[in-house]
């Protein structure tokens, strides 16, 4: 009797984009044709053991001698306990449990209950889910050799990844802070009764009330004030914080965030880095702050944002300050300062590329003066740092 083939009845496409996912969670450098030819490969020579199916997925998806240990350790994670090789039938029978059947479509199974690898395809029509309380992915636009290299520091990428990071971080999936006003409007889930709205819709219906009409606080955008140390302590992360930058001025969110950078003297970078193409704003940007990759006051530029005619940006404002916290100026100076930033923004998130090591002291006389009045302090040194900071901005 001929061996039973694996992967009976299974969906190779999604197949093989979930098991490469897997390999990048890993650490697997994936080339973006390793998919198609991990599926060509399996049409035209089907496993029909375990041992055939990682000769497959190990010729055509693995590119580098350096990534046959993470490799073995991925497959071996997904297929060490499945019984016959991966068919769903005998997944069924080994975990003891029956996979979802999509709406609708009988007999077409979900992704596994354990989040394990998908065997079918997933349904086209996906339940919408809460935007703020949404999990921040990596979005599948970034390259697999940046995604493999998501907690490393910005300093170890070439002007090209930070380009493409740039291009990610406009597409990101970052939700913008909200304030809540004292205004009110409709929503099916709010939790005061809107007697005036309830009565009106009774009328429809003989003036029995067969819906209830409730409101919820209005939200509106909250503006973000974003500064930017260019100073030449800050030069490895400098790019992608302008990056970082553009994608915020670029927001369209109702109010238009404000942007800066300084390094002797502060700059304002709102209109320059408005601009479509990403060459020319940044082009641009470069052009207007002449003092970059010089020395540092800190808390002079930090006084001057406060007094400046611009201001009045920062009430109820998110401000974001990067900067590793090296400043000429004497650290009173920044303490003056972020008091009256304080008094004025609704939040002060500081981003030190530098704290990201494990023996990291505040020991810059200015950086310990400015923590007390931070509330939020983290390194956004990476790509998983910037999640981070879309997840902390997300939960204004």
């Amino acid at each position: 009797m001929t061996a039973p083939f694996l992967l009976r009845g299974v969906d190779l496409a999604a197949f093989a984009v979930a098991l490469v996912n897997r390999l990048h969670s890993g650490g697997v450098v994936v080339s973006a044709s390793g998919p198609t030819g991990f599926v060509d490969a399996l049409r035209r020579n089907w496993p029909r053991t375990r041992s055939q199916l990682y000769w497959v997925a190990r010729l055509t998806l693995v590119n580098r001698v350096e990534d046959l240990a993470a490799f073995d350790a991925v497959f071996e994670s997904v297929f060490a306990d499945a019984v016959l090789g991966v068919d769903p039938p005998g997944l069924k029978q080994s975990m003891g449990t029956a996979a979802a059947v999509h709406p609708g479509v009988p007999g077409r199974a979900s992704t596994l209950a354990d989040g394990g690898l998908p065997w079918t395809t997933r349904p086209a029509s996906v339940t919408a889910v809460d935007a703020r309380t949404a999990d921040i992915g990596i979005p599948d636009a970034l390259p697999s050799r940046i995604v493999a290299r998501a907690d490393e520091p910005f300093e170890r990428f070439d002007p090209d990844d930070l380009r493409l990071l740039g291009e990610w971080l406009e597409q990101a999936a970052a939700h913008w802070p909200r304030r809540r006003s004292q205004r009110r409007e409709l929503h099916r889930h709010g939790k005061r009764v809107d007697l005036r709205e309830t009565m009106k819709a009774s009328r429809a219906t003989g003036w029995e009330t067969l819906r209830v009409a409730r409101t919820r606080n209005r939200e509106y955008p909250r503006r973000v004030v974003l500064v930017c140390d260019v100073s030449r302590s800050m030069q490895p992360y400098a790019t992608i914080y302008l990056h970082l930058m553009r994608a915020a001025a670029l927001r369209q969110n109702g109010i238009r965030p404000e942007v800066f950078a300084f390094s002797t003297s502060l700059t304002r970078l709102t209109a320059a880095l408005s601009h479509r193409s990403p060459e020319v704003a940044l082009a641009k940007a470069n052009a207007k702050v002449t003092d970059r990759y010089g020395g540092t006051h800190l808390g002079r530029c930090v006084g001057e944002l406060v007094s400046a005619s611009h201001g009045n940006a920062l009430r109820g404002a998110v401000v974001i300050i990067a900067s590793d916290g090296w400043d000429s100026d004497p650290p009173d100076v920044l303490e003056r300062a972020l008091i009256r930033v304080r008094r004025r923004a609704q939040k002060l998130i500081w981003l030190n590329p530098r704290s990201a090591q494990p023996d990291f002291r505040p020991l810059a006389a200015s950086m310990a003066a400015a923590l007390p009045y931070c509330d939020v302090f983290m390194p956004a040194h990476s790509v998983t740092g910037l999640r981070e900071l879309f997840a902390v901005l997300a939960d204004q």
